[in-house]
């Protein structure tokens, strides 16, 4: 049988699959769209145990401005910003540019995880 924490850590991992290629959305929007508003923390503990597996696209996760705060989680410090890289988003000292442009806020659509 499954934790409740496990459960959580599923139900992150739904909403960070949606995440279209060239979008990033923050650990604090996926809490607050599974009703936890200051769950963000767990929201990143969940994104620290995905790479285990490797369907969750954990490089679209990054913090509130932002910025690559999970990169020491990945193989190498750089390949978040490659993975990111790769899809279109601009990364310079870590941090995403024109962030507004790319984020995407499961908050505004209608899902149903």
């Amino acid at each position: 049988m499954k934790t409740e924490k496990e459960n959580y850590f599923d139900l992150v991992y739904q909403v960070v699959r949606l995440i279209p290629r060239g979008k990033v959305t923050s650990y604090g929007a996926i809490a607050n769209y599974l009703g936890l508003k200051s769950g963000a923390r767990m929201v990143g503990y969940a994104m620290n145990a995905s790479h285990i597996g490797t369907d969750v696209p954990a490089h679209r996760v990054v913090n509130r401005n932002g910025v690559l705060t999970g990169k020491h989680h990945f193989s190498s410090p750089s390949e978040m910003e490659t993975l990111l890289s790769k899809e279109g988003i601009e990364v310079i000292q870590d941090k995403i540019q024109n962030f507004e442009d790319h984020f995407w806020d499961p908050n505004k659509l209608e899902l149903d995880i």
